[in-house]
């Protein structure tokens, strides 16, 4: 062994994963990894990242260029490639220094002057449980002899500069000033055969399935992509499958370095690399790895003469988190977010906020919030209920349940308990249709929040949170009240059979979307509208139009009364964030800026209303959806009552037509209460990590973003927090922004979303699910940020999902196509408020359609056609 008093030298059996700061991701983990009983890795050394600091000081101009680097836009290829290059240049034509050449010789003497080494990046932002880096930084393999040794540890330490690794640490948001490299020099091992195992399948994400990625020869062949891999999947120490693949080429070492391609003997190309008994082994050892790391991990092999070398091993980043639960039991989730229309993930207060304050008990993982529906799937009377409730609103989640379901032995199966419920299809929720009720409702609400708002004025520290318990019951309490529930159901009810039996008697689609335009006290669309008036105080004034136009900062309301009709502007503006102000993107997460706090986010959607609509608009709006609701009323039910029977099925038809129009706008209200009664919860809270900022306790307020309440509450009492705590949660944050949650998530880390099973869409095609009547053809533009919109009228909105922030859009687009959704979330019932034909559930819609092109939406039948 290397002696440790080797400044710039370390042995890889004096590397543990804690010294990530001096080895780098790969040196770190290859240390870590020869500490595993029953683990071989070739033996080598590791060139620190002191040395790599040491070398970067004899290059002055490198600060200069790292300086102009770091002020390029990221989106500005040609100059990162420009200085990126010249940056590399610099360091390769760099000295060793003799003091660093002379340890990494001395490391290399005991190995022999005919030794050969692989040489392969270090760096210290590699290999991460949050970001892999893979293939970001060099490796060079079969280098002979101590000069060529140095030369190549020089060129890894350029490769932290290509244009590739920079690029990928501004999309990771790292800064090229904190990342420093080490250099790897281990023994080169020549393989009869190489590749991956990824103890996770990185497809599926089952974790019970591993994976087998084997070729012949070198891993290079296989990462070079020269060849197909033979492919074999493990479960229960059991190959369950395999293809093997013709390996007409092999990458092999040359015995005076470098490598060469090979062809393999026709007889060998199609033959497995591995035998059956050799995949098991190697999973086993993967296995082991994996209990070693606590996590999935993405594993590169080598076989020599039976024995397997590990040459790296680093955590799968791609893998959706699976909740905890802390048993061996079999588990289904359904997401939360997909419901919610927030499929981004939310920090840890927004998170256990929102499971303090649901109905139901929710599950965290990936930053995102699921239910454990497996009970309900075990018995038959429930599975019914639950897959007639989701596939209703999304027949996408009900297709990913019967996916998992059709496997038989995933979910148990118990017996009914009790009474059989109510058989589906059931009739409509017993109250009158009466508007009264909702009146009645949305005054408990205010009167509620009321109390709320002047209770909370007077409490701080630990006794906020105690307060804050309480308000949480009484939250859930009105949330849960009875008869809300029951109006809810009674409108979406109503929508139901509307559909169904218009579909049946007349043969009409959707036929409730029309009828239910304009329907009278939907808090939501009436937001759209409302900012339509704002508009109309503002179009008048063209300096203050003009000042709209340049504002970069949320303190401009102060501004507006110093020009010519400022003062109106900011009126209006301010009347409108009494009201609505507690909304934005993302509002189920309380951690997310509100229209108050930011009133900037708005002026885009207000600056479009001026442009693209004249005075007047939002009340011709509503009245032209009554009429068309009126109209289509009356057409329906003289249909009805010429086909046989036809009076009965007129009066049952009218009853349910009133039915809806009453209860049907109450649907949006709910979710107002919600984010009102967030917006107070967060204005105490912020003034509490005010407080603890101004003690010294937190650097910033929105540090305890990154607390759940529980340690809000815990930091508050003790005042102390954790820096360390936060600044993990906020990398675990930032990686989980890079992933995509599934509608369904199982135990085993399988992310199923299920597929439209659908024959009745054009070739070419987009499937989704049809939620808003009509066909709409147009300029799509895809929105990705609400305020960076910048929308024509006739113009289709494209975007991920689409929650109540997102209304005052609506009343400027012509039709919705979303990739999240379903028939009764936000903007379905906008979409139908609005008369706009929309389609949602459309798989990766923002990447397939793009920016500007024409489009054809079919709201009726579900699909989108992509148009020449």
């Amino acid at each position: 062994m290397l002696s440790s008093t080797y400044r710039y030298v370390l042995d890889l059996q004096e590397i543990d994963g804690t010294q990530l700061a001096v080895a780098g991701g790969k040196g770190a983990h290859l240390g870590e990894l020869s500490r595993i009983e029953g683990v071989s890795v070739p033996g080598g050394f590791c060139v620190t990242t002191d040395a790599f600091r040491r070398t970067m000081a004899e290059a002055p101009s490198i600060d200069d260029d790292l300086d102009r680097l770091s002020r390029v836009n990221p989106d500005d290829r040609e100059a990162i490639r420009t200085l990126s290059a010249r940056i590399r240049r610099t360091i390769e034509d760099t000295a060793v220094p003799a003091d660093i050449a002379a340890a990494i010789t001395r490391a290399l003497a005991p190995f022999g002057e005919e030794a050969a080494f692989a040489v392969r990046s270090s760096a210290t932002a590699e290999d991460l449980p949050t970001a892999s880096f893979a293939g970001q930084q060099d490796t060079y393999l079969n280098v002979v002899g101590a000069s060529a040794i140095l030369r190549h540890v020089s060129r890894c330490w350029a490769s932290l500069f290509t244009e590739r690794a920079v690029t990928y640490r501004r999309r990771n948001g790292i800064d090229d000033r904190t990342v420093h490299m080490a250099v790897v020099v281990q023994r080169m091992v020549s393989p009869q055969a190489a590749g991956i195992l990824f103890t996770a399948d990185p497809v599926t994400g089952n974790r019970k399935v591993a994976t087998v990625d084997a070729g012949y020869g070198l891993g290079e062949a296989l990462v070079s992509g020269l060849v197909n891999p033979d492919v074999y999947k493990v479960r229960d120490g059991e190959v369950v499958a395999k293809t093997i693949a013709a390996k007409q080429r092999a990458v092999h070492a040359l015995p005076g370095g470098g490598t060469q391609q090979v062809t393999i003997d026709a007889l060998r190309q199609e033959q497995p690399t591995l035998t059956d008994a050799q995949v098991v082994r190697l999973v086993r050892l993967g296995r082991r790895i994996e209990a070693h790391f606590g996590r999935p991990q993405d594993i590169e092999w080598c076989l020599a003469d039976d024995d397997f070398r590990i040459v790296q091993s680093r955590p799968i980043t791609t893998l959706f988190p699976v909740p905890e639960t802390g048993d061996q039991e079999n588990h289904v989730y359904v997401s939360v977010g997909h419901q919610q229309m927030m499929t981004d993930p939310m920090k840890p207060l927004g998170l256990s906020m929102w499971q303090l304050t649901a109905m139901a008990p929710m599950h965290e993982a990936g930053g995102r919030l699921f239910v454990d529906v497996t009970r309900r799937l075990a018995t038959p009377a429930g599975r019914a209920g639950l897959l007639d409730l989701v596939g209703r609103g999304d027949p996408l989640v009900r297709d990913a349940l019967e996916t998992v379901l059709e496997r038989g032995d995933f979910v148990p199966s118990l017996p009914d308990q009790g009474p059989a419920g109510p058989p589906p299809g059931r009739a409509p929720a017993p109250i009158e249709t009466d508007p009264a009720l909702v009146t009645e409702l949305v005054e408990r609400s205010q009167a509620s929040i009321a109390a709320l708002r002047r209770d909370i004025r007077t409490k701080s520290g630990p006794a906020l949170f105690d307060f804050l318990v309480e308000a949480f019951a009484e939250h859930k309490r009105v949330l849960g009240d009875p008869l809300s529930m029951q109006v809810i159901m009674a409108g979406m009810e109503a929508t139901w059979w509307l559909n169904d039996k218009l579909r049946e008697w007349l043969g009409e689609k959707n036929a409730a979307d029309t009828l239910t335009l304009s329907a009278p006290g939907n808090i939501t669309s009436e937001m759209g509208l409302d900012l339509l008036d704002v508009a109309d105080v503002i179009r008048p004034h063209p300096h203050v139009v003009a000042f709209l136009q340049g504002v970069e900062d949320d303190d401009f309301l102060d501004e507006l009364p110093k020009l010519p009709g400022g003062t109106e502007a900011r009126d209006a503006i301010e009347a409108y964030l009494d009201r609505y102000g507690m909304r934005c993107a993302g509002e189920i997460d309380i951690t997310r800026p509100r229209w108050s706090e930011r009133p900037g986010m708005l002026v885009p959607a207000i600056l479009d209303n001026v442009r693209n609509f004249e005075s007047g608009a939002a009340r011709r709006r509503f009245e032209q959806g009554l009429q068309e609701a009126r109209k289509k009323e009356q057409d329906v039910l003289s249909r009805l009552r010429a086909l046989p029977d036809g009076d009965r099925k007129a009066d049952e038809a009218k009853r349910m037509i009133d039915r809806v129009r009453t209860f049907i706008g109450y649907r949006e209200y709910p979710k107002y209460d919600i984010v009102s009664r967030y917006f107070v919860y967060k204005q105490a809270l912020l003034e509490e990590a005010e407080r603890l900022v101004r003690a010294g306790v937190l650097a910033e307020r929105e540090d305890v973003f990154y607390l759940t309440f529980q340690e809000f509450h815990e930091a508050v009492r003790s005042q102390r927090v954790d820096d360390r705590l936060i600044r993990q949660r906020a990398d675990a944050f930032r990686s989980y922004q890079a992933l995509t949650p599934p509608r369904v998530l199982t135990s085993d880390g399988e992310a199923v979303d299920g597929a439209y099973r659908r024959d009745d869409v054009p070739d070419g095609a987009l499937v989704g699910l049809a939620v808003s009547a009509g066909t709409i053809e147009g300029r799509a533009r895809v929105v990705l940020d609400m305020a960076q919109a910048d929308l024509q009228a006739g113009d289709i909105l494209v975007t991920a999902y689409t929650d109540p922030s997102w209304s005052p859009l609506f009343v400027g687009i012509a039709g919705l196509v979303t990739e999240v959704g379903g028939l009764m979330t936000h903007g379905a019932v906008i979409a139908r408020e609005y008369g706009l034909p929309a389609v949602v559930g459309v798989h990766q819609a923002t990447r397939l359609i793009r920016d500007g092109q024409r489009i054809r939406v079919h709201g009726s039948d579900g699909y989108v056609e992509l148009l020449p």
